[in-house]
């Protein structure tokens, strides 16, 4: 298994709990603007970084 795409399925999944986090936040007005904007931010770039790497890793049998 490559570590590589284990780590971008890891950092994609974190990215779809910090977005739903946030969807769930604003949706019940339950955090101040900043917090959700940052939590926002940094979920987006999480959730692009592991799609593209689990997308631009090759499979390499062992």
């Amino acid at each position: 298994m490559n570590v590589k795409r284990t780590f971008g399925t890891i950092l994609t999944i974190l990215g779809i709990i910090g977005l739903i986090y946030t969807g769930v936040s604003i949706i019940q007005r339950s955090g101040d603007f900043t917090n959700l904007t940052v939590i926002g931010i940094i979920a987006i770039i999480f959730f692009f970084t592991g799609i593209s790497l689990v997308r631009n890793t090759k499979d390499e049998a062992a």
